[in-house]
This record gives C-alpha cells, structure tokens and sequence, in this order.
C-alpha cells in the first residue's frame, strides 16, 4: 500500500542523532525526525526538535565552565568538598545532563550555521542549514494542494526514525568529552506506522484547524517526520501523542495464569498520534519566505 509513498518520503526525510551524557555518567542514545522542503538546505521538524541546537550549545557551555573550575581544584584534603560546593553551584547531580551532541544524519557534507525560527504557537520550526557544499539528500516534500482531502477516516502513513540503535559514539576518559566515532553502527532504521484519521483539532472553536488526530501513536524519535498517503504527498507532520484513557478498567481480577491464581488490574488507554496540520506548515514557510512544492491538485 505505501511501499511506493516511503522510499519517496525517505528521499527527504532524515533523522537526528542525539547523545547525551549524565553527571553520572550514563551515556543516552536518542533520536528525532526532520524533513526538507526543498533544494536549499531548508527543513522542517518540531518545536521541541529544534530547541535541542541551542539547548546543547548552552548545556555544553555551562558544563566547559564546570570542568575549567574543577580542574583549579586543589587535590588536597579539602578536594572532596570543595567539589560538593562546585557541584551545588551548577546544580549538578547524578541524573543532570552535562553533555549534548547532535549528529544531522546523511543531510550535508558539513554544516557550519543552523538558523532555527519556531512557531510562536505550534510545535513546528524550521530548520535553514548553512555552510554546507553538498547536499546529500535526494528530493524534496510536496504538500497537498487544497486540504479539502483531509476528512475522517483518511487513510495516511507516517515516517521518522524511533529506535536509536546506533552505536558509534564514545565517552573519551582524557579529554573528559563525548563524541562520535568511526566505528559502530552509525544509522538506525526508519519506521512507517500507518493509520486513519480520527479527528481535527483547533487551538479554539471557531479557529483554523491546527492539528490531525491519527487513529495510532506517533512513536518517540518520529518527532518531525512527515504525514502522507500513498502517493507520498505530505498532509503534516508527527509531533507528539494523546493517550485517552478508554474507561475498561479492571480492578483486582482473578485469572489463571501458568497454572496459578493471580489478581490483576489494568487501566488501558488508546494512544493517538498528532500531526501538525498541511495548512498551518504552508503558511509557517511562507511567513519566513521559504519556498516549498505542491501538488497540482
């Protein structure tokens, strides 16, 4: 059914790799989704995507000054507390992220600028990359024309890279410093879930329709990635999901299981994937004088 629509989707469609280190030391692997809406190094993804760009300049500056104050620490008796105090200073435990790296994946041969302009409103921002010599994705989006095709039972897909299975990163002990590396497993799968649509949604009643409500969950790391139906032609785009809770609950129930009596409760809900509407991205770019492709119809 959509097996034409995703190798289309994934000529434009690219994840963001993401590691993050904790003052503990924990090293997290995550993922996220952008799309590009034409030739010139221009894409779009969420809000809450694109605050990671200047959220790792800031947690990587704070954590730069840290280490510059410890490493003036005397290693005498009172090191333990003076480190105590540094670390109440900066507000620093074991979960606190220290470190942020992003990796745009097969995007461009290099990026020296990232211009981010977010929406006042939506969780929708774009992406305007700079500095680059070769652009290493294929294609670009093409939106719908006319929205009048966006109804109720509406069958789409979605695309975006959910599971972070990429290994090529490391924590380097003498320069106390994450970063990637050559070795590992550099990428990650795409993943399409498909669905209808079940409702729209809007800011307020009488109000433009700002969302598409999907009838299954937008996973996590498909953040950014493009809504589209057979013909790869994008409707919107996946941003976050709702979990309505159904009302089926079972309190103390008393089934058998491998060959014993157990109680159980269980408290379902349906999660719902939410896409940022075709329209409200259309006039996001023209308000930044983006250019972007549409369908003839």
């Amino acid at each position: 059914m959509f097996e034409k629509a995703i190798e289309t989707a994934l000529q434009f469609t690219r994840p963001l790799h993401t590691i993050t280190r904790s003052y503990g030391g924990l090293i997290m692997p995550g993922s996220s989704t952008l799309f590009f809406v034409n030739n010139h190094g221009m894409a779009i993804t969420c809000k809450h995507v694109a605050q990671l760009i200047p959220g790792a300049e800031n947690i990587n500056k704070t954590y730069n000054n840290f280490r510059e104050e410890r490493n003036k620490l005397l290693k005498d008796g009172k090191f333990k507390r003076s480190l105590q105090g540094l670390e109440i200073k900066y507000k620093y435990h074991k979960e606190s992220s220290i470190q942020l790296k992003n990796n745009f994946i097969n995007c461009f041969d290099k990026i020296e600028q990232i211009t981010v302009h977010t929406h006042p409103e939506l969780d929708l921002a774009i992406l305007v990359f700079k500095g680059f010599n070769e652009i290493k994705y294929q294609s670009h989006a093409k939106f719908i024309k006319t929205s009048s095709h966006i109804k109720q039972g509406k069958y789409l897909c979605r695309l975006g890279f959910p599971f972070p299975e990429y290994s090529n990163f490391k924590h380097d002990q003498d320069k106390d410093d994450i970063e990637w590396t050559q070795t590992g497993q550099a990428s990650s799968p795409a993943f399409p879930i498909d669905g209808i649509i079940t409702r729209l949604a809007a800011n307020a009643q009488g109000q433009p329709i700002t969302g598409i409500e999907m009838s299954t969950p937008g996973l996590r790391g498909q953040s950014g990635g493009p809504l589209f139906d057979t013909l790869g032609n994008v409707y919107g785009m996946q941003y976050a999901t709702r979990h309505l809770h159904l009302g089926f609950d079972i309190r103390d129930k008393e089934i058998l299981h491998a060959g014993e009596k157990k109680k159980v409760s269980n408290f379902p809900f349906l999660h719902v994937g939410l896409c940022v509407h075709v329209d409200r991205i259309k006039e996001f770019l023209q308000l930044h004088k983006i250019d972007f492709f549409e369908t003839e119809d």
